[in-house]
């Protein structure tokens, strides 16, 4: 488990995380988001003793980072996987790392072939694609079979084989009990593969929620229903808090009452449902909404960008 308790960061006059309390639990996926320059960066660095907190604190399974004896056997982590030593192999880095922590050779050779390095394990590091590059700080995060796994941007650079690797792996670790914290810009693979959500923005919690509850909740979209039969369904679906609106002669908007609602109320007056679908914003839309004011660089629109191009 990670914990994170009023854990602050400042560098001279800027708070960078402000306070910031979460738990990362084991037996699941917990993406940590938020926008560029939130924070999320330097939490994880805390987290694993990269750097010192202003105030607060961190712990992995109870304890500091830096009270373990071995802590890769505690939390495996990859947060720039550029960090390697470009003229040594894949096999010598990996090496490296388990005898500073007591790791056997044949794990060496068990990472790497979990990570499908096994063929490229004699190559210099300087000649790996990002790709590769990934998958071997995958394959370093996994060298002392942690309890706990973090991972900082895993899919960047990975083809899409790499990327359904990566979450069916992520996947199965959560389902083997172990406590999986994973940071991403890429909303589609989040809403894929995270159970829980921790959201920052501008150093601060935002969200600690399940997935699943928090698209619920910025959704509000109310139920499409199509039929034939929309002004009769219409009057049969109103009541104080129903709100329904239309877009054609067919279709109608209903908010206030459950596709399970409108679906018994249609069949016990017999009229025909051709399409009855719960509308719910994506986790990108909830994100975005969420972090609205937390970003801190804010692009322009694009007509705006069009216009200018034109004008030059």
């Amino acid at each position: 488990m990670i914990e994170a308790h009023e854990l602050t960061k400042r560098y001279g006059d800027k708070t960078v995380v402000d306070r910031l309390s979460f738990s990362v639990k084991p037996g699941e996926v917990t993406g940590f988001l938020g926008p560029n320059g939130a924070g999320k960066s330097t939490t994880m660095r805390m987290i694993v003793g990269l750097d010192a907190p202003t105030g607060g604190s961190a712990t992995v399974n109870g304890k500091p980072y830096l009270k373990h004896p071995a802590p890769l056997h505690e939390i495996g982590s990859l947060l720039d996987a550029k960090a390697v030593h470009p003229g040594r192999s894949a096999f010598a880095h990996l090496l490296a790392l388990a005898h500073t922590h007591g790791i056997a050779r044949r794990r060496v050779e068990e990472v790497l072939e979990i990570a499908g390095l096994t063929a490229v394990a004699g190559k210099r590091v300087g000649t790996f694609s990002l790709g590769m590059g990934q998958r071997l700080g995958i394959a370093a995060a996994l060298l002392g079979d942690p309890a706990v796994v973090m991972l900082d941007e895993p899919v960047n650079g990975l083809d899409p084989e790499g990327v359904l690797w990566v979450r069916t792996l992520l996947r199965s670790l959560a389902d083997e009990g172990r406590t999986v914290m994973l940071s991403s810009h890429l909303m589609s693979e989040m809403a894929l593969i995270a159970d829980h959500l921790v959201i920052i923005g501008r150093g601060r919690l935002l969200a600690d929620t399940t997935l699943d509850g928090f698209i619920q909740r910025a959704g509000g979209g109310g139920v499409r229903v199509v039929t034939g039969e929309a002004a009769r369904l219409r009057a049969l679906l109103a009541g104080p808090d129903v709100t329904i609106s239309s877009t054609s002669g067919e279709e109608l908007l209903v908010s206030g009452r459950s596709a399970r609602e409108i679906g018994t109320i249609a069949a016990s007056h017999g009229v025909a449902l051709y399409e009855l679908t719960p509308q719910s914003a994506s986790l990108e839309e909830a994100f975005m909404d969420l972090t609205r004011d937390a970003v801190e660089y804010q692009s322009a629109p694009a007509a705006s960008a069009g216009a200018n191009r034109k004008a030059a």
